[in-house]
């Protein structure tokens, strides 16, 4: 228990950075759709081409920073070996990338439909490179439980990029979407000096023997890694080029809009995986870690359907982040895309087993499977669907991918999850959600929500009742306990 309670307190401070991080972060959509309309496709150009960064990202760090927890934690390797080699490789590998592209962008920009505006690839092309980079400096934090660095940098940097993007856009009342690029350059150039002491001060070593073993155990990892980004991000690159409309960059910024408001599933799983990651790794030799991986499984399910509820309850207060009601026509992606997400974190909560017996080339074959999935349902239905096929794409890919590692999973590393409570929980999930849109139709703003509030009260009373009962709780939990009186003798 003591170790699910370190994941709950760890979850609470990159939660917190990861959750205000994004909730700043939201305040762009608002300025973003207030100042660049949707038939511009400016908003469209931005999801597409962040679409491109996410998985370049991936590809860059080619899974070295799971590789790099896991080999810090072996019990016959040097922590400070396996921290230089790795900063060396990924450092190498960035560089290589962002100078190839920076001698081929001609062509690349061409290629990517933004032949009259080649700055914006190349820009982005340098940024990636340096975040690519900077995600080991960060991996070491965590390693190192200096979660408050991580989220005090974390959150610098996402303030510093709204301020920058308030002044261009607002008080300056701009209109290029290349300024979302070159200010996104500047913050991850203030980061990387923020970081310095993270990668100075010792010895640089590259160890080729132990890099080779390392890279044997990361490849199915990139593999895993560049099929689960696909799952996110192939729609936003593939829609250009399979929607028939000739205004495919405003229906992207329409989708691409709206599915920020879904976001909210992607820091909760962002902050779980960056608590629990490393306790996993750490906690390897173990024995006794089984009720732990089904805890905190279960839980996760838990608070990602409230959080499903509470996005769906409060919609008609949520849009507003996106400011433009031209946009608005999307909404209904939200609760298919918040569903996706939650199936990708418990995807991504099954996948321990494989990593811990160092057979991450069932993660590729899994996340694969499911990328599959996704690419076949928007490239046969994109063309008349529009963006719902992208939506439902993302829901069928990630649904395959945690169904089949869940029962490949239960043959090679079983754990007994208890799926009779998990599956309560879903159905009220569901049936929760279905009242909810029962009570929006043809009804006022403030009926709509104190009816939702009252059904989001239901759930939240079942799991008081059932797993968290009030006089368990910390600091609260003392005025609900039955007072323990003594008997005089």
């Amino acid at each position: 228990m003591g170790k699910l309670t370190t994941i709950f307190k760890d979850t609470a401070i990159y939660g917190l950075s990861s959750i205000i991080g994004r909730f700043l972060n939201y305040l762009l959509v608002p300025l973003y759709t207030a100042q660049l309309s949707a038939a511009s496709g400016g908003y469209g150009i931005i999801t597409n081409i962040y679409a491109y960064v996410a998985l370049m990202l991936v590809l860059l760090t080619f899974g070295m920073e799971t590789t790099y927890f896991r080999f810090t934690n072996k019990t016959h390797t040097d922590s400070q070996t396996v921290y230089g080699t790795t900063l060396i490789t990924v450092g190498s590998v960035s560089l290589v990338f962002a100078v190839l592209v920076l001698l081929l962008l001609s062509p690349v920009s061409q290629l990517m439909g933004y032949g009259d505006h080649p700055e914006y690839v190349g820009v982005m092309a340098v940024t990636v490179a340096i975040d690519a980079f900077l995600c080991i400096p960060f991996a070491h934090l965590r390693q190192e439980k200096k979660a408050i660095k991580f989220a005090a940098l974390k959150l610098l940097n996402i303030v510093v990029t709204i301020l920058l993007n308030l002044i261009y856009f607002y008080w300056m009342d701009g209109k290029d979407v290349g300024y979302v690029f070159y200010i996104n350059l500047v913050c991850t150039a203030m980061l990387a000096v923020c970081l310095i002491t993270e990668y100075t001060g010792f010895r640089w070593k590259l160890d080729t023997q132990l890099l080779r073993t390392m890279l044997s155990y990361s490849w199915p990892i990139l593999v895993l890694g560049v099929a689960g980004i696909l799952n996110q991000t192939a729609d936003k690159m593939l829609f250009p080029y399979i929607y028939e409309g000739s205004d495919s960059m405003e229906q992207l910024g329409i989708y691409g809009a709206c599915s920020k408001i879904a976001m909210i599933m992607a820091m909760i799983t962002q902050a779980f995986r960056f608590a629990y990651e490393p306790i996993v790794f750490a906690g390897v030799k173990d024995k006794d870690q089984h009720e732990m991986y089904v805890q905190a499984m279960k839980f996760f399910i838990v608070f990602t359907l409230l959080a499903f509820l509470i996005v769906v309850g409060y919609m008609d207060i949520l849009k507003y982040i996106v400011r433009r009601p031209e946009y608005w026509v999307g909404l209904k992606v939200v609760p298919i895309v918040m569903a996706a997400e939650i199936m990708m974190g418990i995807y991504f909560n099954l996948s321990f087993w494989y990593k811990i017996i160092d057979k991450t080339i069932w993660g590729a074959i899994f996340s694969g499977i499911g990328c599959a999935v996704l690419l076949v349902v928007n490239i046969l239905f994109v063309p008349k669907y529009g963006y719902m096929a992208c939506a439902w794409g993302g829901f069928a890919g990630y649904g395959v991918a945690m169904l089949v590692s869940y029962f490949v999973g239960q043959k090679y590393y079983p754990l007994k999850y208890p799926l009779k409570d998990i599956a309560i929980y879903v159905v009220m999930a569901v049936v929760l959600t279905m009242a909810m849109y029962k009570v929006h139709d043809d009804q006022p703003v403030w009926l709509s929500l104190t009816a939702n509030t009252l059904l989001i009260g239901i759930f939240v009373a079942y799991i008081l009742w059932r797993d968290l009962p009030l006089s368990k709780l910390p600091i609260v939990g003392k005025y609900f306990r039955k007072p323990n009186y003594k008997v005089k003798q």
